[in-house]
């Protein structure tokens, strides 16, 4: 498992993790009963309690709920991040219903909100705890009582393929619906039904996140980062970390 980039603790009875985007390889048994939810793509093999490996290519927002027991096998060379809950069983029972397997939630809009919410919590060098408990129940209220798969999430590969490849670039809902095969407002809908972010939310999530590692594993200036990383100029760049993070990109960079 990738190291931890943030981790808190509420009472006892919670454990929240902030998984970078980095390569891995685990074999998790399972020991406490988890909650978790992919905040960016993620490509890679698993085998969830049994010895058959298969391909995985999950997208942001897939809630998994794994209960006590269940032995979780993931390897990715590049990761994603993820929000990770690990919870007191005796905690968790009062909540959650019983489930012998792991279940999940596609394209769960609400999840999705909620995790980035618990990101921004768990990034700031003080977090509000009780936003953060908040934020960690009602993610605990939208697990999953059975596997749901929404909309089939294959037909968007090539548009979240060219996304990946030129997110610095002006990208327009014209060029992406295009790669679709659909018109623009078709294309707009089932995208956003089936991801739980519409396609420019998508969009400056992935550029937000290119800018966070260029800012982590880099000395570049700031200025050339917002530019490499697709905003329009530095101060774009800022606002958009201070909505979804909390802190200016230099305060990123001294944090991290």
């Amino acid at each position: 498992m990738p190291g931890v980039l943030s981790q808190h603790v509420l009472g006892g009875r919670v454990c929240l993790q902030l998984l970078p985007r980095a390569a891995y390889s685990v074999c998790d048994p399972a020991q406490s009963l988890t909650l978790g939810v992919t905040l960016e793509r993620q490509q890679g093999v698993h085998a969830i309690d049994s010895d058959r490996r298969v391909d995985f290519d999950t997208l942001p927002g897939v809630l998994a709920f794994t209960p006590v027991g269940v032995e979780v096998f993931s390897e990715s060379a590049s990761g994603g991040e993820y929000l990770l809950m690990r919870l007191d069983e005796p905690f968790a029972s009062q909540f959650l219903p019983a489930v012998s397997q792991r279940v999940q939630s596609a394209g769960d809009r609400q999840a999705l909100t909620l995790a980035r919410e618990i990101r921004r919590l768990l990034l700031a060098p003080q977090p509000d705890l009780m936003a953060l408990e908040h934020a960690a129940l009602g993610l605990i209220d939208q697990a999953p009582v059975t596997t749901q798969y929404g909309p089939d999430a294959k037909a968007f590969d090539p548009v979240l393929d060219q996304i990946a490849a030129q997110f610095h670039e002006q990208l327009t809902l014209d060029q992406l619906a295009t790669t679709y095969g659909q018109n623009e407002l078709r294309f707009l809908r089932d995208f956003t039904r089936t991801m739980g972010l519409t396609p420019h939310a998508y969009l400056v999530e992935v550029r937000l996140q290119a800018a966070r590692r260029m800012i982590e594993h880099t000395d570049l200036p700031l200025a050339s980062i917002a530019l490499d990383s697709g905003f329009a100029h530095q101060s774009h760049m800022g606002s958009v970390f201070r909505k979804h993070l909390s802190m200016t990109p230099s305060q990123y960079r001294s944090r991290f």
